[in-house]
C-alpha cells in the first residue's frame, strides 16, 4: 500500500511539472524527450490527458503540439519544423520537383511538398496532408546523402522533372556523376534499383570511361531483350548499348 501511495505521488508530482512547463512553453511542439527528467509512464499519461482535454493536440506517437488561440482561430504547427521531426523519425529525401531543384535541374518549387524515405510509411500529420510521399525506397538509401538519394529519385523519373532540354540535362548529369566518388556511390546501391535506372547508369558510366570491369555486373542485371524509357536522358552517348528505347517522332 505504501508503494502503490508512493508512485501515485510521483505520477501526481510529474503531471504536475509536464502541465506547468507546457502551459509556461508558449506554442511549440513536445515529444516524450523533453520530460527525460521525469519518468516516462507518468509523463506519457499526462501527456494523453492533455491531449483528452484539448489542451494539446497529439499530432503523432509521442509527439504533441500547444498551440494558441488567434484571430483566424487555433493556431497549426509549422510544417517545416514537423518535418525536420519526421525526418529524425525516418530518414526522408526530396522527390520530384523538389530533388530536381536541389540537383540544379529546375528552378522551380513545388506546389506540394514531395518526399520519398525508405519507411514503410509516414506519419501524415508531421508530413502535412498535402505532401505527396513516396514510401518503401530500398533500405540502401537511408545511407546515402540527400543529393546521391535526389540523384537516384531524378532517374527513377527518367530526367523528366529537368526543366533543361535533353542536351543540357545529359550535360548535367554527367557532371554531377563526375563529382569525385558519386558514380561509384551511387552504383553501390544499383542491384536495389529498377531495371530502368541501373540501365541509365550503365550508359552514364560508359560514357564517363568507368571500367568495363565496374559495370559488368550492371550489365548482367539486365535482361537483353529489355528496352527501357530513358526520358531526357536519351541522348546519352552509350544510351542505345544500354538498351534505351528509341524515341517517337512527333
Amino acid at each position: 500500500m505504501g508503494t502503490h501511495t508512493a508512485n501515485s505521488k510521483t505520477s501526481g508530482r510529474a503531471a504536475t511539472l509536464v502541465r506547468q512547463r507546457i502551459e509556461s512553453g508558449g506554442e511549440r511542439l513536445w515529444r516524450l524527450d523533453d520530460f527525460g527528467d521525469l519518468p516516462f509512464l507518468a509523463v506519457a499519461q499526462a501527456l494523453s490527458r492533455l491531449a483528452r482535454a484539448k489542451e494539446v493536440e497529439r499530432l503523432s506517437k509521442g509527439l504533441y503540439y500547444r498551440g494558441r488561440e488567434t484571430s483566424f482561430g487555433r493556431s497549426r504547427p509549422n510544417p517545416a519544423a514537423i518535418r525536420t521531426l519526421a525526418a529524425k523519425q525516418a530518414t526522408v529525401f526530396p522527390s520530384g520537383i523538389a530533388a530536381a531543384n536541389l540537383l540544379g535541374f529546375t528552378t522551380q518549387n513545388p506546389r506540394r511538398a514531395e518526399v520519398a524515405t525508405s519507411a514503410q510509411s509516414l506519419p501524415r500529420k508531421l508530413m502535412g496532408d498535402d505532401t505527396v510521399i513516396h514510401t518503401r525506397r530500398p533500405a540502401a538509401w537511408a545511407g546515402l546523402s540527400q543529393a546521391d538519394a535526389a540523384f537516384l529519385d531524378f532517374m527513377r523519373h527518367s530526367g523528366r522533372t529537368s526543366e533543361l532540354s535533353p542536351q543540357e540535362t545529359v550535360k548535367r548529369t554527367l557532371k554531377l556523376c563526375a563529382e569525385k566518388g558519386r558514380f561509384e556511390r551511387l552504383l553501390s546501391v544499383a542491384p536495389s534499383e529498377p531495371p530502368r535506372v541501373r540501365a541509365m547508369l550503365g550508359a552514364i558510366g560508359e560514357t564517363l570511361g568507368k571500367s568495363p570491369k565496374a559495370l559488368k555486373a550492371l550489365r548482367a542485371s539486365l535482361n537483353p531483350f529489355s528496352k527501357f524509357d530513358f526520358g531526357l536522358l536519351f541522348p546519352l552517348a552509350c544510351a542505345h548499348q544500354w538498351q534505351a528505347k528509341e524515341q517517337r517522332r512527333a
